[in-house]
């Protein structure tokens, strides 16, 4: 088994960034006003070193979404990103702690969009989910 840690995603050894790079969500983590989790699925990608998610398009109750309000309150958030596979030797994961800040809609749209098809004509239009590592923990079945 190998696991380790770091504070860059440039750091993660291949077999690890090979997780990062083919996962197509992740996890998301924040903490709300009662001082609970709240685990949200996103989709993501990574530019210069950062973790960014959008407010996007599908289908939600309200614009006024608990991960922003939690991140204007408390930005210290997780983001789980995993590998599970049938054959338990592949299975692995990265988790990155770190702050989170909300930047300007659209402000990810090329990142995104590179990573997943379906931004390619309909891009994401709310707010981005900016997350900076502060650590980086992984763990994978084989070395």
């Amino acid at each position: 088994m190998g696991s380790g840690r770091c504070t860059r995603f440039a750091e993660l050894p291949a077999e690890v960034q090979v997780i990062v790079t083919d996962a197509r969500r992740a996890t998301f983590g924040s903490i709300d006003e009662r001082g609970r989790p709240h685990l949200v699925p996103i989709t993501f990608a990574l530019r210069n070193g950062e973790l960014v998610s959008a407010i996007d398009h599908k289908p939600k109750t309200t614009t006024a979404l608990a991960r922003l309000r939690n991140i204007a309150r408390n930005p210290e958030v997780s983001v789980l990103i995993d590998r599970y596979d049938e054959q338990w030797i592949r299975l692995g994961w990265v988790m990155v702690r770190g702050a989170a800040r909300i930047d300007a809609p659209g402000s990810a749209t090329k990142a995104l969009s590179a990573r997943y098809p379906q931004y390619r004509s309909f891009p994401p239009a709310g707010e981005v989910i900016t997350v900076t590592p502060r650590s980086i923990v992984w763990w994978t079945w084989a070395e």
